[in-house]
């Protein structure tokens, strides 16, 4: 996602880089180290405060270890759109620095207002595609080319998981053209186990599904 003539400038010390796709997590090996929402692989809300609410996340690092962290509702599901950046970038058009949470958003909400959504998923109990948030992700498992996402349907609730590619993870407005769709229906407790969701993943059948959503 991005607009004409739009160049890196300062930006506000922040945990996610709308420009790079990638969040600023804690290692302790390395101090702190920049990844995208696939490298994350659980995401657990926890109770208490709604405003923000905070996430329990674990995640596989660039050291070779898996870290816990803690990312906010901002940084999930809003920061990607490019809200609440601050800082400015150079508009090579205008040879002026314009605020960059104005150019991300305008062009989040110009590709809304045409249909388009930033992340779907495929709901297997409604049989339909639905639209979501990475809030709404409960686990993450990688492939060789394709992860395995366990999503809670903010329709139904319900567990759904999908195969889909790392970019429609990643990248706001991507969205897989189809996904692989397990046909079954998960119980909740299948995001508490993650090498048992894992062995499900290798075992399971998945027929594909489309992701066209209406406008």
């Amino acid at each position: 996602m991005g607009g004409g003539g739009v160049r890196p400038g300062y930006y506000n010390e922040s945990m996610y880089d709308a420009l790079t796709s990638t969040y600023a997590l804690p290692c302790p090996h390395h101090g702190h180290t920049r990844l995208p929402l696939s490298s994350f692989r659980t995401l657990d809300r926890l109770p208490g405060a709604s405003h923000p609410a905070v996430f329990r996340v674990s995640f596989a690092c660039s050291c070779g270890d898996e870290h816990p962290g803690l990312v906010s509702h901002h940084d999930l599901d809003v920061a990607p759109l490019g809200l609440g950046l601050g800082g400015t970038f150079r508009n090579l058009m205008t040879a002026r620095d314009d605020p960059l949470e104005t150019e991300l958003a305008t062009v989040a909400a110009t590709r809304i207002g045409a249909g388009e959504w930033p992340w779907s998923f495929f709901c297997f109990p409604e049989a339909c595609p639905r639209p979501m948030t990475p809030s709404a992700i409960a686990l993450i498992a990688p492939g060789e080319r394709s992860c395995g996402l366990a999503v809670r349907c903010p329709s139904c609730s319900s567990v759904s998981v999908n195969l889909v590619t790392r970019a429609h993870v990643d990248i706001p407005f991507w969205n897989d053209a189809s996904v692989g769709v397990v046909d079954h229906v998960f119980e909740e407790d299948v995001v508490r186990a993650v090498d048992a969701f894992r062995a499900d993943l290798l075992s399971a059948r998945f027929d594909e599904r489309r992701l066209d959503l209406e406008p």
